[in-house]
């Protein structure tokens, strides 16, 4: 992670501040969006997720959020809309074969 963003953060959050809300796409002003901003934001190791970091571990991953910061997002939208697609096509258990969870991060 960028040490100045870890700076920035650190301002923002203090030790044990659990009521204080970060920006997972800070300065953007279109904050309520997912655009091809967030790429730019990853490639200047700014993402606030670890999994926004591991984007940047892999080869082929990393080669496409430098891509899509460097040409503006040039694919995202196509890209994206085709993501959707492959995930709505996933399967759904349904009945005994999956369960909803009454807490996401616990098992019922």
């Amino acid at each position: 992670m960028d040490p100045n963003y870890i700076v920035k953060l650190k301002q923002k959050c203090k030790p044990g501040d659990t009521t204080t809300l970060v920006e997972l796409d800070p300065g953007n002003f279109k904050f309520k969006t997912f655009d091809e901003a967030y790429f730019t934001l990853v490639a200047k190791r700014r993402g606030l997720l670890q999994s926004d970091a591991a984007l940047l571990d892999d080869p082929e991953t990393k080669a496409y959020v430098f891509l899509q910061a460097q040409t503006h997002g040039s694919t995202f939208g196509e890209d994206f809309a085709q993501s959707m697609v492959k995930m709505g096509n996933a399967l759904v258990l349904t009945g005994n074969q999956g369960e909803i969870r009454k807490h996401c991060a616990l098992v019922n």
